[in-house]
């Protein structure tokens, strides 16, 4: 048998007794045999047992309220809402004592003890007119880590004479401290204006346990909130220079960039002004290249000599620097950072950010107008480096344009020269056989330039073409005879599949020439030689289809990928014999889609290819 069971038996036979004791002095009373010593002794004995019953009860009220302790002490460890856990905290602690009223207080930034949550009995908040507590007792348990309790406050010496004690006449009150790692960070306050004696000392040690189980659960609450909140500010930040990172990257104009930086600079850290500065390199000295915001007269800003130290310290060191100015006689202080703009751990300019306060820029500030930096840095520099590469092919394309036009008279005279040797037929047969390869290496040099003159006019966006209402059979007679004789010597078959009625097409009729005789000479070229070629046209909806078909070595799918690409030619055994520059192509793509044509390509390995030019059938 347990404790529990045995203790349980006693009582029951202690009851039984008493009742059979009430009944016997019942009946000596009825009889009128009293016996006074008698009547003591069993009055004593039922004075014991009141007593014991009263133990008994009080232990199953500690056991249950220490139960309720355990049961809400889990409770408000399942949230890390402040707010929840607040509540939570003062509805058990007003459950477990019985309180009228309860107030849970925590210390402020300012040091100061702020009530966060008031509740009452029926677990309701109460107004702002209702929140008064008796401020002795509350800083008399924060100073000294001691919890109070007294039972009648307006009579209790410690505490009579205070005001907010008389003026609200509160009688019963208990408070413990709130700990968290080490420090107090609030108080516990309950109390009952009406009762008096209504919390013991025991109560006052359930309360200071409950107390610490509370001060944990707040300070991991307040503790998620502020990593929440931290949380949601690097989302913030990061969002916000993700948007300047597309801003900063959408172009390569290096004015711009400078201007997007200074703009964000200014509205990231609440400034009144920024100014962007870039190092000159030749003379060694800043010069401010884009501003943002109001700049007062006189600003450092607007002057740069005044702020040499500044600027020295941060050129030279490749760090932030932080200046503060006293407040001019209009009452205006001054704050000052200066943010390098590094490239490769070299400083080429700074951003000088400036606001009429004083310590206007916190470290997170700081440091987010040193990473706006950083990518401040990286978009100017690609600008600069784009800049330099169009200049470049600029150049690249102004000598070509040069060259090919220099070139061009002296192969005119080659060129007539061999023909007028051809002409005359009096030269051997050996010396006339030179004559021709000087003739065809001239062809061969006369198409080179004219090749080289196209790209130099794509990339510098002088490719003229003019389109005109023009007759298709034309401009495909015209390229057939351009291209026959290269036909003919390699012994292939040129077919035609022309379509009767074709209908006027919007082209430029010579650039649709080139394009066609390229396509024709390509298929020529890149067809084993006794092959078949065919061209053919017809109508289509709002285009005319041309297409030039060969039986030649065709292409791979990765071949038709690179198909295009300047100076690019396959790595076939045949194409290697073949005279080209791979330029022709890529001139005939960017003809094509100048004249907003179609081109189409199927190809195989081995079976040859199809290439399919979509015109534009005239409006008119």
């Amino acid at each position: 048998m347990s404790d529990a069971q045995r203790a349980g038996r006693d009582l029951d036979m202690s009851l039984t007794n008493a009742r059979q004791t009430l009944a016997l002095l019942k009946s000596q009373v009825q009889a009128g045999h009293i016996d006074p010593i008698y009547f003591i002794q069993r009055f004593d004995s039922l004075g014991g047992l009141l007593e014991e019953l009263t133990t008994e009860r009080q232990g199953r009220a500690d056991a249950a309220r220490f139960a309720k302790l355990y049961e809400v002490s889990r409770a408000i460890g399942s949230s890390l809402d402040l707010e929840v856990v607040l509540n939570q905290v003062m509805d058990a602690i007003i459950a477990l004592t019985g309180a009228e009223r309860g107030f849970l207080m925590l210390l402020n930034d300012d040091g100061a003890l702020t009530v966060h949550t008031a509740r009452n009995f029926d677990q309701e908040t109460l107004e702002s007119d209702e929140v008064v507590v008796s401020r002795t007792i509350t800083r008399q348990v924060f100073e000294t880590g001691n919890p109070v309790v007294t039972t009648n406050a307006a009579e209790d010496p410690r505490y009579a004479g205070q005001a907010s004690i008389v003026a609200n006449q509160l009688r019963s009150i208990m408070a413990a401290p709130l700990r968290a790692r080490g420090s107090i960070i609030g108080v516990i306050y309950v109390d009952n204006r009406v009762r008096t004696g209504l919390f013991r000392e025991s109560d006052l040690e359930l309360l200071e346990a409950f107390a610490g189980q509370a001060g944990v659960a707040i300070d991991n609450a307040r503790l998620f909130r502020e990593t929440d909140k931290q949380l949601a500010q690097r989302v913030e930040e990061l969002t916000v220079l993700q948007w300047v990172d597309r801003q900063l990257n959408e172009n390569l104009d290096t004015a711009k960039a400078m201007q997007i930086a200074t703009e964000w600079a200014m509205r990231m850290a609440g400034a009144q002004s920024v100014s962007l500065a870039m190092l000159n390199p030749e003379v060694q000295e800043l010069e401010v290249m884009s501003r943002a915001g109001q700049h007062r007269n006189n600003t450092e800003t607007q002057h740069l000599g005044i702020l040499a130290p500044v600027l020295n310290q941060v050129l030279d060191s490749g760090q932030a620097a932080l200046h503060s100015y006293e407040a001019d006689r209009d009452g205006f202080a001054r704050t000052l950072l200066v943010v390098p703009i590094r490239r490769e751990s070299q400083t080429i300019g700074v951003l000088i950010v400036e606001a009429d306060r004083d310590n206007a820029f916190d470290e997170e500030a700081q440091a987010l107008i040193a990473r706006l930096g950083d990518r401040a840095a990286i978009a100017i520099e690609n600008a600069r480096l784009y800049n330099e590469v169009k200049r470049a092919n600029q150049v690249k394309s102004e000598f070509i344009g040069v060259v090919a036009h220099e070139l061009k008279n002296p192969m005119t005279s080659i060129s007539g020269y061999a023909d007028l040797m051809l002409q005359m037929s009096q030269l051997p047969d050996r010396e006339m056989t030179f004559v021709q390869r000087i003739r065809d290496s001239v062809t061969r040099m006369q198409q080179l330039v004219l090749d080289l003159s196209d790209i130099s006019r794509i990339e510098s966006g002088n490719l003229r073409v003019e389109t005109t209402d023009t007759d298709l059979w034309e401009v495909i007679d015209q390229a057939r005879s351009s291209v026959l004789t290269e036909i003919e010597e390699r012994g292939h078959t040129l077919r035609e599949d022309l379509s009767d009625h074709l209908p006027i097409v919007r082209v430029d009729p010579a650039r649709t020439v080139q394009i066609l005789i390229n396509l024709l000479s390509n298929a020529a070229k890149y067809t084993p030689d006794g092959g078949e070629i065919t061209i053919s046209a017809h109508a289509d909806h709002a285009y005319v289809l041309v297409s030039v078909r060969d039986t030649g070595i065709g292409m791979t799918p990765e071949e038709l990928r690179k198909l295009g690409t300047r100076f690019w030619r396959a790595s076939n055994n045949h194409v290697g014999k073949q005279r080209g520059t791979g330029l022709g192509f890529s001139i005939t793509r960017t003809l094509i889609e100048a004249m907003h044509a179609t081109l189409h390509i199927e190809s195989e390995p081995g079976a040859g290819s199809v290439f399919t030019v979509g015109l534009p059938v005239s409006r008119g």
